[in-house]
């Protein structure tokens, strides 16, 4: 017996491509219209051409007028899109908007090729990348599970552990980044308390807390200090000089405030047992690095340039024959990088065409020079847009300063440790 025919998987397939057709037909519009707007551009800047008067008045009006809306349009979205993140309804991300921003820079005629790739500081670019390759090899040689290891066989009362945690993790954050610092104790630490059945909050929190007030000590603990380094030129040892004392005494204070919020976790006489952790790693690539890091880091107290020896260093690493360099280009940071050219492009555009004279005189008003205030107005910015995008828009105002070098020290202690509030208000919860 004949069964009846069902209608609705054909009236699904006929739906499909009559929305197909749809979508086809639109597109042919789509591109003719494409194709009309191109011939008629063309069309009409083939009659300019003749006409140098209208050109030279159209470019007066641009100069004057446009340029700097358009400079100042760009600038701002590109601001926002980096403090939010994202773009809503796109998947850009803070580096392909900083880099959408430069190329729109050049793309309008705000910067020329030459002035965008002048704009750029290769010193901090060549410094963060040779870092960030050193803490890859770092990485990958396991050398932080010998660090998490000696803390395991050798620590027997809590609070004695969240001192470790603590200084370990605000010491490797003042040498290294300190975002790198965070992603490799924080796995190791945790499991660590989990075997010794311990609350992980506070200890997470540490990390956390230890790895941000450290990174203020010197130039290489975060990206923004690289930032201020090369624009400063304070020297390796008097930027340490100047901010370890600062970085000590915020250490000594995340460990009392932790002890306190948790008091029953730290004030006991429970001592644990020394824990047998694995203790896998590389023992010839943390050689070679250690020596290496150790040796940078010495060359930067002497005086040597930053950049220069951490992209040394960072090379003399990719020479081995055990490792495939491919495993350490994967632990670059390189959205990080290309964030850096996008926003030193576009802040210099907008240092071209808007920060005149009379802009970094009216703003001096504020009195930048005295340190509360500098300190909240980059406290301020930093928690708005980032630090990074803080300590670069603030660059124009801080040059013209009577003491140029401490405001920058200033900066730099006052664009990393406001983030440290966050986890003071976790505390409170």
């Amino acid at each position: 017996m004949l069964q009846p025919i069902d209608s609705k998987p054909r009236a699904a397939g006929t739906d499909g491509v009559a929305v197909a057709s749809r979508v086809k037909r639109r597109r042919r519009f789509l591109w003719a219209a494409v194709l009309i707007a191109i011939l008629l551009t063309g069309c009409i800047g083939c009659l300019l051409s003749s006409r140098s008067d209208v050109l030279a008045w159209l470019e007066a009006i641009w100069t004057r007028n446009l340029r700097m809306s358009a400079a100042l349009l760009t600038f701002a979205a590109t601001y926002v899109v980096v403090a939010i993140g994202k773009l809503p309804g796109y998947r850009i991300d803070r580096a392909g908007a900083a880099l959408l921003g430069g190329a729109l820079m050049v793309g309008i005629g705000v910067m020329s090729p030459a002035e965008a790739y002048g704009a750029i500081h290769f010193d901090t670019i060549v410094l963060l990348l040779g870092m960030m390759i050193v803490v890859a090899n770092l990485r990958v040689s396991d050398f932080f599970r010998i660090v998490n290891r000696w803390i395991a066989i050798n620590i027997r009362h809590p609070a004695m552990l969240l001192a470790a945690v603590i200084v370990a993790s605000g010491v490797l954050s003042a040498f290294l980044v300190n975002d790198a610092i965070c992603l490799v104790m924080t796995p190791l630490v945790l499991d660590l308390v989990l075997k010794l059945k311990r609350n992980p909050m506070p200890y997470l929190l540490a990390i956390a807390m230890a790895s941000n007030i450290g990174s203020v000590a010197t130039i290489t603990g975060n990206p923004q200090n690289m930032i201020i380094g090369s624009l400063s030129h304070v020297s390796y040892g008097s930027f340490a000089a100047t901010l370890a004392p600062v970085v000590a005494a915020g250490l000594v204070i995340a460990a009392l405030l932790i002890a306190l919020a948790y008091r029953h976790e730290f004030f006991t006489r429970e001592r644990f047992a020394p824990q047998q952790v694995p203790s896998h790693y590389h023992g010839p690539l943390v050689a070679n690095t250690v020596i290496v890091a150790t040796a940078m880091v010495v060359l930067f107290f002497l005086g040597q340039p930053v950049a220069k020896v951490a992209i040394v260093g960072g090379a003399f690493l990719l020479l081995t024959r055990r490792v495939n360099p491919a495993k350490i280009y994967r632990e670059v940071d390189w959205p990080l990088l290309v964030m850096f050219v996008g926003l030193f492009i576009v802040v210099a555009a907008l240092e071209k065409t808007v920060i005149t004279p009379d802009v970094v005189a009216a703003v001096g008003h504020l009195r930048l020079s005295n340190t509360g205030i500098l300190s909240a107005v980059t406290a301020l910015l930093s928690n708005l847009v980032s630090n990074v995008p803080a300590v670069l828009v603030l660059k124009p105002f801080v040059a013209p300063l009577q003491d140029p070098q401490r405001a920058w020290l200033v900066m730099a202690m006052a664009s990393t440790l406001p983030a440290t509030s966050r986890w003071l208000a976790r505390l409170r919860t």
